[in-house]
C-alpha cells in the first residue's frame, strides 16, 4: 500500500502555513511603520542576534545613519526610537528564518520515515526552496531602498514597488502551498477512513464532478480565485507607492468615479523618448492610477464572490453541489464582505497602522476561503481512494 500522509503532516503544513500568515501581517506592520529599512545588513547566521550593549545599539543606529531615509526622511529620530522600528525589522527577519527551520526540520522527518510519498516530497521540497529564496528577495527588496539615488534625485526612500510585489507574492505562493496541501491532507486521511468526501453521502465523487453545474462552479470558482490573487498583488504596489493616502473617498475619486485620463495616464512617467512605456509605467508607478486600478479589482472581486454566492442560493445548483462546497462558498462571500469593509475604512481614515495591517490579513483569508472552496471540490488523492478501498475490505473480513 502506498504511504498516506497523517494528521500529523496536515497539522504541521497547516502549522508552517499559521507562521506565514503571521510573517505577512508582521511584513505589513514594519513596512507601515516604516521600519524596512532600519537594518542596512543580510547576515542569515549572525542577524538573529540584536544588539545587547549600548555601544552595539550606537554602532548599529550609526549605519542607519548613512542611509537615504535618514538623511531625508528620519533625522532627527533618537536612538530610542531607532530602537522601535530596529526590532520591527528584525522581529520580521527572525520569523522568516523561524519559517525555515520549522519547515525544513520536519520535511526531512517525514521523507525520510517515508511518512510522504515521492511526489508530496518533491512539491515540500520545492516550498522549502522557495522560503529560502524568499529570504534572498527580501534582501534584494531592501536594498533597493538603501540606494543612494534617492540623495541624488530627491525622491522619497522606499522599497522598490516591483520587488515588494515579488516579495509579497512569494509569501502568499508559500502560505496557499502549504495550507492547500495540509488541508487536502487532513481532509484525505479523514475520507481513507471512511468519512464522506466534501459532505456528500452519495459516494458518487465522479458523477458529482461530471454535473455540468458543478463543472461550471467549479471554472467560475478558479477564475474568481485568480482574480483574489491580482487583487491582493495590485495592493502589494498601492502599499509599495503610498498610494493609499491619496483620494481618500469611496466610491469617488475627487467627486468623480475615475480622475481624469490625463492624471491616469500622465505623460511624465513615461521614460521612453516615444512615450511607448506611458500605458505601463503608470499603471505600475503612477499612484493614482495604482488606486484606481485597486479599486476596480477589489469591486470586481466582491461582485464576483457575490454572484457565485447567489448561484448557490438556486435550488438546483444548491443539489448539485456538494455540501462543504456551499458552506466553503459562503464562507468566502462573508469573507469578502469584510474584506472590503476594511478596505474602505483603511482608505477613509488614512491608512492607520491596525486597519492596513488587518486588510492585509484580510487579503490572506479571502485567498484561504477561495482555496478551501477549490478543495472541495477535489477528488481524494489514489492513496486515500486505495486506503478507503482496503480499509472497507479489512472491516467486512472483521464483521464475518
Amino acid at each position: 500500500m502506498p504511504p498516506l500522509a497523517s494528521p500529523a503532516v496536515g497539522g504541521w503544513l497547516m502549522g508552517s502555513a499559521t507562521l506565514v500568515f503571521a510573517i505577512i501581517v508582521v511584513g505589513g506592520v514594519t513596512r507601515l511603520t516604516e521600519s524596512g529599512l532600519s537594518i542596512t545588513e543580510w547576515k542569515p547566521i549572525t542577524g538573529v542576534v540584536p544588539p545587547l550593549t549600548q555601544e552595539e545599539w550606537e554602532a548599529e543606529f550609526a549605519k542607519y545613519k548613512e542611509t537615504p531615509e535618514f538623511k531625508l526622511l528620519n533625522h532627527s529620530i533618537t536612538l530610542e526610537d531607532f530602537k522601535f522600528i530596529f526590532f520591527w525589522e528584525w522581529g520580521h527577519r527572525v520569523l522568516g528564518r523561524l519559517i525555515g527551520v520549522a519547515f525544513v526540520g520536519p520535511l526531512a522527518y517525514f521523507a525520510l520515515r517515508k511518512k510522504i510519498d515521492g511526489r508530496m516530497t518533491r512539491r515540500l521540497f520545492g516550498l522549502g526552496l522557495l522560503i529560502g529564496a524568499q529570504g534572498a528577495l527580501g534582501w534584494y527588496m531592501v536594498k533597493s531602498g538603501l540606494d543612494n539615488k534617492h540623495i541624488e534625485d530627491g525622491s522619497v526612500p522606499r522599497v522598490s514597488q516591483y520587488r515588494l510585489a515579488a516579495h509579497l507574492g512569494t509569501a502568499f505562493l508559500l502560505y496557499l502551498g502549504m495550507f492547500g496541501t495540509g488541508l487536502s491532507v487532513i481532509k484525505d486521511w479523514k475520507y481513507a477512513r471512511g468519512g464522506p468526501w466534501s459532505g456528500s453521502t452519495t459516494g458518487d465523487i465522479n458523477k458529482i464532478l461530471h454535473n455540468p453545474v458543478v463543472k461550471r462552479i467549479k471554472v467560475a470558482s478558479w477564475a474568481l480565485m485568480g482574480l483574489v490573487f491580482v487583487t491582493a498583488m495590485s495592493g502589494a504596489f498601492v502599499a509599495g507607492l503610498d498610494a493609499g493616502l491619496l483620494y481618500n473617498e469611496f466610491p469617488l475619486m475627487g467627486g468623480r468615479l475615475a480622475p481624469p485620463s490625463a492624471e491616469l495616464f500622465d505623460p511624465a512617467y513615461a521614460k521612453s523618448a516615444d512615450k511607448s512605456d506611458l500605458w505601463w509605467r503608470n499603471i505600475f508607478e503612477n499612484p493614482t492610477t495604482v488606486q484606481f486600478d485597486h479599486r476596480v479589482l477589489a469591486i470586481t472581486t466582491y461582485f464576483g464572490t457575490t454572484a457565485l454566492w447567489l448561484q448557490t442560493l438556486k435550488p438546483a445548483v444548491r443539489a448539485a453541489l456538494p455540501p462543504i462546497a456551499t458552506t466553503a462558498i459562503r464562507a468566502a462571500f462573508t469573507m469578502a464582505n469584510i474584506q472590503v469593509l476594511l478596505g474602505i475604512s483603511t482608505l477613509l481614515y488614512l491608512v492607520p497602522v491596525p486597519l492596513a495591517a488587518a486588510h492585509q490579513a484580510g487579503s490572506v483569508m479571502l485567498l484561504s476561503a477561495m482555496t478551501h472552496v477549490l478543495i472541495s471540490f477535489r477528488r481524494p488523492g489514489a492513496a486515500a481512494r486505495l486506503w478507503r478501498r482496503f480499509n472497507a475490505t479489512a472491516g467486512k473480513k472483521t464483521q464475518l
